[in-house]
This record gives C-alpha cells, structure tokens and sequence, in this order.
C-alpha cells in the first residue's frame, strides 16, 4: 500500500432495481456464491514463499526497477500461462525504471461486462513485502488457478492483475487504466482491489466505496460469524484509486497496516490491542513470518466469493 493519499471523487450509485428483480437476481446470487470454493490456504502460502525466496536471491526486496520485482511477475506469468489464461505484460516508466504490470484474462464469459480483481506485486525497497502486498498478490493468483482448476465458466468475462510501481504512487494502474479506451473502461463493471490481506494482528476491513461490492463482501464475512469494519486507513492509497477516478465502481479488502488495534477491536478480532495492524508496514521485517494465516485464508476465500458471485461462475 503506497504511504501517501490522494483524493478520489465520490461514486453516484445507481437507482435500486425493482423488488422482483432484485429479489430473483438475489436468489440466483446465493445459488452461485453456494458454489464459491475453498481456496486452499496452503498454496496461497506456497506462493508468498516463492515470493520470499526471490527477494532473498534479489537483494533483499522486489521493488519497482529491480531484479525481484521482474522475477516476481515471471514466476506469477508462467503459473497463469499454465493455467490457460491469456497474459500480457504492459511496460511503462517511472523514475527512471522500467515497470511491468501483468494483465491475465480467463477465457469466454461476457466481455462487455467484466469483473476486474487486481493486486500490486511490488513492495518498498526496505525489505519482502510479504505482507505488502505479496498477499494481494498470491490471493487473487491462487483464485484465479482455482477458477482454471474447476474450469469454470462465468457468465461475465474475469480479469486478474498485478501491477508495478503502486509503491510510487499506484504508478502501474494509473498508468493502465489511464491508457485503456473508454469504451473498453465502460465494460468494467467492477474493480476489486486486495492490498494487504493477511497482516499479523489483522482487522478485517472492507471498501464501502460501492454498496453492491461492499455487500458481497460484507455477506461472506457475515456467513462466516466474522464482523467487519468499513476500510478508512487506505482511501486513496491503493489501486483501486484510478479506476475510482474513472467512475469505475470499487471495491475490496484489507487487514490493516500500520494503525493501531484499539481495545474494542481486539475483542471482537483478537490480536492485540495498542499496536499495529502490521508494526511491519514497510520494514525489512515483512518476510514470510510476518503473516496470520487466519485472516490470509478467510480473505482468500473472500476473493473467490466475490470473483464467483460477481462473475456468475
């Protein structure tokens, strides 16, 4: 998650469908999410390993310009590419540096309305990014392996991607979303940002930016007896950001960063009171170590809830 905000125009909703609709596109949304899957916890941890282990033979780190960061996108690519998915990697400069988002589309569904998940790959030179946001990163990618792996096919047409340089500013996706047509931006119907999803004294957070997002979201932590809070710390500080200012409806997850737990948090979400959601925010020690598994898996399956309710897989 990039330290410093920026402001983000406000989103009109849209007027409420009529009772009859909503209540028939409500059924048919439970009959999906129904089939929602488990994501397996252990791969997406296998993932921030591979992760771990490309800053440790990298300098430490996998930030925008330098060698972990490319190695990072490979090793996600070539898991995509083996998948089945249609990859393209998109370049652009920033101080200097060349840097790479990855865009990875599932094949078929409808593809004037798409349902958009995205994670920034990279992390702050200081250390890992484990954390932040290797986390994002290996939910989104392990969901979408379990969408290939179920060869699902969604009604809606699905995009996954990883993008470069958010540390500086959501450099990458400014820098998409800023050169994508609009009448490619009018097909998206909503973007999903995970940044930071599986911090060691987690809050479970969600975006209320979109209220139809927000109550998917909102719907599965509720099934699973988890209460949630509305997402204040990264307003503006993450990818979802520029799709916002395009008037493209956001929404998403996260698990705190460097705030602090109040008591009234940590007994409703355990953990511990008086100190950070992640006192690793941006520090050497977001390694591998720096995770709960806990929350890394239940935002896991949020992602695929969400990917399958909004996607109609």
């Amino acid at each position: 998650m990039a330290a410093a905000g920026t402001a983000v125009a406000a989103l009109v909703s849209a007027a409420p469908a009529t009772s009859a609709a909503a209540s028939a596109r409500h059924t048919a949304d439970a009959r999906t999410a129904l089939a929602a899957p488990d994501v397996p916890l252990a791969n997406v941890k296998a993932h921030l390993a591979q992760l771990q282990s490309i800053a440790t033979a990298n300098g430490g780190d996998r930030a925008h310009g330098r060698p972990g960061y490319k190695a990072s996108l490979d090793y996600i690519k070539g898991k995509l590419d083996a998948a089945g998915y249609t990859t393209t990697v998109q370049q652009f400069t920033s101080g200097g540096a060349t840097g790479y988002n990855l865009i990875a589309d599932w094949p078929g569904g409808d593809t004037d309305n798409v349902v958009f998940s995205g994670a920034h790959l990279d992390s702050v030179t200081a250390g890992p990014g484990i954390n932040d946001n290797g986390s994002g990163s290996a939910g989104i990618l392990e969901t979408a392996l379990t969408v290939a792996r179920q060869g699902a096919k969604p009604t809606k047409h699905l995009r996954f991607a990883w993008w470069g340089a958010e540390e500086r500013g959501m450099v990458g996706s400014t820098y998409y979303i800023n050169n994508l047509p609009s009448s490619e931006r009018a097909k998206i119907d909503g973007y999903l940002n995970f940044d930071m999803i599986g911090s060691p004294n987690p809050g479970y957070f969600v975006y209320d930016d979109d209220p139809g997002i927000e109550s998917v979201f909102k719907a599965f932590f509720s099934a699973k007896g988890v209460p949630t809070e509305i997402e204040t710390e990264g307003d503006g500080r993450s990818d979802h950001a520029p799709f916002k200012n395009r008037g493209i409806p956001v929404g998403g997850l996260f698990s705190g960063a460097d705030y602090t737990k109040t008591a009234a948090q940590a007994q409703k979400w355990g953990g511990t009171s008086g100190q950070a959601f992640d006192s690793c925010y941006h520090r050497s020690c977001d390694t591998s170590a720096n995770i709960d598994d806990t929350a890394l898996d239940r935002n896991s399956d949020a992602i695929a809830y969400a990917v399958w309710t909004l996607g109609g897989a």
